[in-house]
C-alpha cells in the first residue's frame, strides 16, 4: 500500500480522536472529520467504508499499544506486583502525553449497542484485565499479595481505580499528576492486599 495512504488513514484516525475528545463519540461525524483534515467527505470513505469503520479504527488506535507495554512489564526483573506498578506507570505516561485519547477509554460504555464495536470493547477490557489478573496470581503464588485475595476482583478494582481517576483528572482539566495521583492509589491499594500486611488496631 502507497505510504502516503497509510499516513493519510492514521491522520483521519487521530483527527477522528480529536474530535470525539471535543464532543464525545455522539459529536464524531464524517463530515467534521474531513472539514478539519482539509479533505473531501469521500476521501473519508476511500479509507473506511462508514462511520462505524472509523470508529472500529480508533478503537484499535486507542488500544494499540497495551500489548507493546504489557510485554515490556513482563519482561523486566521485577517482582509481579511491581509489574503491575511499572505497567500503570507506563500506562499513564502514555495518557499524559496524549490526554486525547483518555476520552475514548471513558466513553468505552456509550459503543454497547452494536454488536461488532462491543464485541471490540469487550476484547480490549478482557485484554487489560487478563494481563492484570495473570498477575495478581503470580504474585499470589509467590507470597507477595495474601492468598485470600480473588484476583479477578482485584484487577477489576484497578482498573475501574484508573477510570476513576481519569475522569477525575479530565474534570480537572488535567491540572494534576495523573501519573503520580494513580501510581500513589494502586501502590496504596496493592499494600493493603501484601501478605505482611497486618490492619491497624
Amino acid at each position: 500500500m502507497d505510504i502516503n495512504l497509510i499516513h493519510r488513514k492514521e491522520s483521519l484516525v487521530i483527527m477522528a480522536i480529536s474530535l470525539i475528545n471535543e464532543k464525545g463519540f455522539q459529536g464524531l461525524s464524517t463530515r467534521e472529520v474531513a472539514k478539519r483534515e482539509g479533505v473531501s467527505e469521500a476521501t473519508i470513505f476511500k479509507h473506511f467504508k462508514s462511520k462505524h469503520e472509523l470508529v472500529l479504527a480508533v478503537l484499535e488506535h486507542s488500544s494499540q499499544y497495551d500489548n507493546a507495554l504489557s510485554e515490556s512489564a513482563l519482561k523486566k526483573d521485577l517482582t509481579p506486583k511491581e509489574k503491575i506498578l511499572h505497567l500503570i506507570d507506563s500506562h499513564m505516561t502514555y495518557c499524559e502525553n496524549y490526554p486525547e485519547i483518555t476520552a475514548i477509554f471513558l466513553a468505552y460504555s456509550g459503543l454497547l449497542y452494536e454488536k461488532e464495536l462491543r464485541d471490540k470493547v469487550m476484547d480490549i477490557i478482557s485484554r487489560r484485565l487478563k494481563t492484570i489478573q495473570s498477575l495478581i496470581k503470580s504474585s499470589i503464588e509467590i507470597g507477595e499479595l495474601n492468598p485470600s485475595v480473588y484476583s479477578e476482583s482485584l484487577a477489576n478494582i484497578i482498573l475501574g481505580m484508573i477510570q476513576q481517576i481519569i475522569l477525575e483528572w479530565r474534570m480537572a482539566g488535567f491540572s494534576f499528576s495523573l501519573r503520580e495521583y494513580t501510581i500513589t492509589s494502586a501502590t496504596m491499594l496493592l499494600d493493603a492486599f501484601t501478605a505482611t500486611h497486618e490492619s491497624k488496631s
